[in-house]
């Protein structure tokens, strides 16, 4: 938020609010904004927020395990893991991280508790894992999954397609960033949604009076050209998708 109020008072185009995607409408009234002509939802973690140790992001630096997006409020990834049950840990990292492991390492976490720092969590990730993934630090799949549970990442995006698409005059653009499959695969079944007619019961006599597509398709999926990957690195998973509001 600092940094965003920085460039806003260099650039008098920039408004800068704090909220989530899920606040996005909200956020928008309160500076006296009822409709926009596009919304661009960028899904990644910022490069400082990686880089910056004691967010608790990063498996490669040492630093308390946090992970919130917004640490003023909500509970912190060490809190989470610490209290959680077995079976629910292993849940989420196998929902969200797509962690084939999911089991033994839910189990090894619960048997390293209290975990404070981020090596803790990478200890229990390795001491949990019959073997490595070729190519993947050990703890990536676990990070991604754990902070995406503190964030409460798949709900503010559900929300925030919702409220993104719905402050959009008719004509305006909707444009997703995602950076896993997860999240892809959120954002491809709403786009979907809102570029399709809606089902009609089997045996309808009458098949015309269905109800129009509210979206079309604009463009995506669209990855990081080699040269943008060569530039930046974390572009190599990004995928971009969007759609044209016309209803």
């Amino acid at each position: 938020m600092r940094v965003a109020e920085e460039l806003a008072a260099r650039d008098s185009r920039l408004q800068a609010c704090h909220g989530k995607f899920g606040e996005l409408r909200t956020s928008l009234q309160s500076i006296g904004i009822d409709s926009v002509d596009g919304v661009l939802l960028d899904l990644g973690v910022s490069s400082p927020q990686l880089d910056d140790s004691d967010r608790g992001f990063s498996f490669a630096a040492g630093g308390p395990l946090d992970m919130r997006m917004d640490q003023s409020r909500g509970q912190t990834a060490a809190e989470w893991l610490n209290t959680e049950s077995e079976a629910e840990i292993a849940a989420v990292l196998k929902r969200y991280g797509e962690e084939r492991f999911a089991g033994r390492i839910a189990s090894a976490i619960v048997r390293a508790r209290p975990l404070v720092t981020t090596q803790d969590l990478v200890a229990a990730v390795r001491a949990g894992q019959p073997r490595r993934t070729p190519g993947k630090h050990d703890a990536t799949r676990v990070f991604q999954a754990v902070r995406m549970r503190v964030n409460d990442e798949p709900g503010e995006l559900e929300r925030g397609l919702h409220e993104a698409f719905e402050a959009l005059v008719v004509g305006g653009r909707l444009v997703v960033i995602t950076f896993h499959s997860v999240e892809d695969r959120m954002v491809k079944r709403y786009f979907r949604s809102l570029t399709s007619q809606a089902p009609l019961p089997r045996r309808l006599p009458v098949r015309e009076v269905a109800s129009k597509p509210r979206a079309k398709p604009v463009l995506g999926p669209l990855r990081a050209s080699a040269e943008e990957v060569a530039r930046n690195p974390r572009s190599r998973s990004a995928l971009l998708r969007a759609v044209e509001r016309c209803a």
